[in-house]
């Protein structure tokens, strides 16, 4: 369905922008800028599900315990992400059906964890080359069904994380990362959704069970690729794999911020509404805001009172992650801060950096939300021309 409302909407403020503007014009663009923000802030209680956020957190617990116990806290977002992945992509039914979807997912994570981590220390080209790869795979996956594009976005976004993460991890010396333990951190955090379902089906008398989020598409029914899909899909890529050169190939600073800003800013697909398109931009840079705030808290701490905060700030990060499971159907906008918030938080607590460190998050996350607006302004005139328009 195109989003002819979106399209027109933003071909009537340009025109409004244009034009001269007069006082008594100034209170109607006031008045419709306040209404595309309350827009985009728009609540639907329906969407409000605390049961799930909670048993995702309860679940998330057994890794973030273990891993604390053994010392090995940089495995935690890679077994965080197999957890919850897993979940999204449990097709309901009999269990032995769910239980092989679900293993051929972890299979596949795994395989793209493994390339992640194994590339990080490599010259940025191929990291650059593997970004755009499973991206443009990813933006294809939709010829396979709405159901299995949404699964291959979220190991998309996965994928671009792993490579932030081991790219850190190359550039300094501690802590020490492995590819085979991030891999079984991955696998074993959907091993573990795995045993919970297992156990839940014995103990309702192994009758077959509904999506565990029934929200989310179910059609794995083929679709044809039409010409601006696929070059949609291909700009995406590009788009991606530029945010990854910028990072890595000009070593900056905390630069991995810029690939994982733009992949959860940008929209995923041709069709998207441009209101969640713009729930995505906003929902990234209040997620990154407050993500740069947080970090920043044990800057000046030293000694246990160091390690003390980094912990506090590794719950933080799985509150965040739960709140984004609770409200993912409730505000698009939120669940993207949530997320964003989350996840640079845990990619950064390995090496926080100091205060002086600040301006780089917010230019580099301002940098990432700006190849997301490109690509929503790229989208829209493709989105035109499809629908015949000049």
């Amino acid at each position: 369905m195109r989003d002819r409302s979106g399209i027109s909407g933003d071909q009537t403020s340009e025109a409004a922008m244009a034009g001269s503007t007069t006082p008594k014009e100034t209170p109607v663009i006031r008045k419709e800028a306040v209404s595309e923000l309350s827009q985009v802030f728009r609540l639907d209680a329906a969407g409000l599900d605390w049961p799930r956020a909670i048993l995702f957190l309860d679940l998330a617990l057994v890794p973030l315990v273990v891993l604390w116990t053994i010392g090995y806290e940089q495995y935690l977002l890679g077994a965080l992400f197999g957890l919850l992945l897993a979940a999204l992509d449990d097709p309901g039914g009999r269990y032995g059906h769910r239980a092989a979807h679900v293993s051929a997912f972890a299979l596949i994570g795994a395989g793209l964890t493994a390339w992640a981590f194994g590339i990080g220390g490599a010259a940025w080209g191929w990291l650059v080359l593997a970004a755009f790869a499973v991206t443009l795979l990813a933006g294809l996956a939709v010829a396979f069904g709405v159901r299995r594009f949404v699964t291959a976005l979220l190991l998309n976004i996965w994928f671009v994380v792993a490579l932030a993460l081991s790219f850190q991890f190359h550039q300094h010396d501690r802590p020490t990362s492995h590819v085979w333990a991030q891999v079984l951190a991955w696998t074993g955090g959907a091993a573990l959704w795995l045993a919970v379902t297992f156990l839940a089906w014995l103990a309702r008398g192994r009758e077959d069970r509904p999506r565990p989020v029934a929200e989310l598409p179910g059609d794995t029914s083929r679709q044809p690729l039409t010409g601006p899909s696929t070059a949609f899909a291909v700009i995406r890529a590009g788009a991606v794999a530029a945010a990854t050169a910028l990072a890595f190939g000009l070593d900056l600073s905390y630069g991995y911020w810029i690939p994982i800003a733009a992949v959860i800013a940008m929209k995923p697909s041709l069709e998207q509404t441009t209101l969640v398109a713009s729930q995505r931009l906003v929902g990234a840079l209040i997620g990154a805001a407050a993500a740069s705030l947080l970090i920043l808290l044990p800057a000046s701490q030293t000694g246990l009172k160091e390690f003390a905060a980094t912990r506090g700030l590794e719950v933080v990060a799985l509150v965040l992650l739960t709140h984004a499971v609770a409200i993912r159907f409730w505000n698009h906008a939120l669940y993207c801060a949530a997320v964003a918030a989350g996840v640079l938080i845990l990619v950064s607590l390995p090496h926080r950096g100091d205060y002086a460190v600040e301006g780089y998050r917010v230019l580099w996350t301002a940098c990432g939300v700006a190849i997301g607006v490109g690509l929503m302004l790229l989208a829209a005139r493709l989105a035109g021309r499809d629908d015949g328009e000049p």
